[in-house]
């Protein structure tokens, strides 16, 4: 069971759990890590090292720094996903939904070398992240509902300079994830307690916790103007605690935890500058979504079932240094579902496609103001979605706008 792409820990288990949205990418995956790799649709991020948030993506991309670096941002995710189409139990047609939301991800970086060898790092980031809320009056609340979900990321790495070519790299990673789930219906609720005398919301969860994961990478400069890098971030099973009430589950499951895995994932990059002025970059990533099969807790109680695939993203992306103030950049992505055969109407899930477009103005010879913007683009996608007691039919549609500002500095 492999359910990893959409925040970090606790929030994640506790949204997907019964259904959660995603706001950015396939999954639950937040791409939000820096200003400068929204601009160009995140191609290239493993290894283009121009500023220290480089260090998110691929901790061997460290080496490339020859001073002190620090960049600081925010990020801001518009999501607009509608539900539209809706029939509830075969029989009620339902009015649209929009349940998007606004949410900002900050993040911070800073990266030292110690040596001609040695670079060590630290960040301040979000892998996962999410929020959508359907209207109170929404009949098919059992499916849609609050999902609020939050993730912290703090980075621990070094990296290891083997020789003018190669580099390697490792991190640790602390995560921290928050998250509310609801779900209710009060006909639904009414029947279930007749039949079993247990009173309560369908699920009310409000939890969080901690858990820890590693990244490792590695850079290949054939030479100043032509590198390579690639890296593996390991996401560990999550075990979220707090507030847990579950209907069908016998209530007040509070004593148990909820287990959520966070996707592994892969990716490849590549840089070439091919003259003064032009550089190309492109990456591959690789999200390990096939072992999200189910959501449970530790007392084996199934809340919800996924199945989901494994996620793709292929980036491709070009930088224009146009002058010594201003550097120009564009990206594309093709980011893959996470969904397969299961959907839902609270995780939008499609294949969609990136624009992206960002500068960078040099305020001077050591720090610069960076800008980027992202225009995601998802499909349409039949759902339905039925229990023992009831069924929603709908169409769904997840875009998104994101915008983003960072300051970067060298010492």
């Amino acid at each position: 069971m492999n359910k990893k792409r959409l925040f970090t820990k606790s929030v994640v288990a506790v949204a997907v759990a019964v259904s959660s949205q995603q706001a950015l990418a396939a999954g639950f995956q937040l791409n939000a890590q820096s200003a400068t790799g929204l601009g160009r649709a995140f191609a290239g991020d493993a290894v283009i090292a121009d500023n220290a948030s480089a260090m998110a993506r691929n901790a061997a991309a460290m080496s490339l720094f020859d001073a002190p670096a620090l960049s600081l941002g925010i990020n801001a995710i518009d999501t607009d996903i509608e539900v539209k189409n809706t029939t509830y139990s075969k029989i009620l047609p339902l009015g649209d939904e929009q349940v998007g939301d606004t949410s900002y991800v900050p993040n911070i970086y800073y990266i030292h070398p110690i040596n001609d060898n040695w670079t060590v790092g630290t960040g301040l980031y979000s892998n996962f992240g999410t929020k959508t809320e359907f209207s109170d009056s929404f009949a098919g609340n059992e499916f849609g509902g609050l999902t609020d979900v939050k993730s912290l990321n703090l980075a621990l790495g070094t990296s290891y300079r083997i020789n003018q070519a190669w580099s390697v790299g490792a991190g640790l990673d602390v995560i921290y994830g928050e998250g509310k789930l609801k779900r209710s219906n009060k006909m639904l609720e009414a029947g279930i307690a007749a039949q079993t005398g247990v009173q309560g919301p369908l699920v009310d969860i409000d939890a969080d916790g901690f858990a820890l994961g590693w990244n490792v990478g590695t850079v290949y400069e054939y030479n100043d103007n032509n590198r390579f890098g690639l890296s593996y971030r390991y996401s560990p099973d999550l075990e979220a605690k707090g507030d847990m009430q579950y209907q069908l589950g016998g209530g007040d499951i509070s004593h148990e935890k909820l287990i959520m895995p966070l996707p592994d994932m892969a990716e490849f990059s590549g840089f070439h500058k091919l003259n003064a002025q032009f550089a190309v970059h492109y990456s591959v990533q690789w999200i390990n979504w096939s072992e999200f099969d189910q959501l449970e807790t530790t007392g084996k109680k199934v809340l919800n079932r996924y199945e989901w695939q494994d996620g793709w993203h292929y980036a491709l992306g070009g930088t224009y240094y146009l002058n010594q103030d201003w550097t120009l950049r564009a990206g594309y992505m093709y980011d893959t579902s996470a969904q397969d055969q299961l959907t839902s109407i609270s995780v939008p899930d499609s294949d969609r496609q990136w624009l992206s477009g960002g500068f960078t103005y040099h305020l001077d010879a050591k720090s610069n103001i960076d800008v980027g913007v992202t225009y995601l683009m998802g499909k349409d996608v039949e759902v339905v979605e039925a229990n023992d007691f009831t069924s929603v039919n709908a169409t769904t549609r997840a875009n998104a706008l994101l915008y983003g500002v960072q300051y970067s500095r060298s010492f």
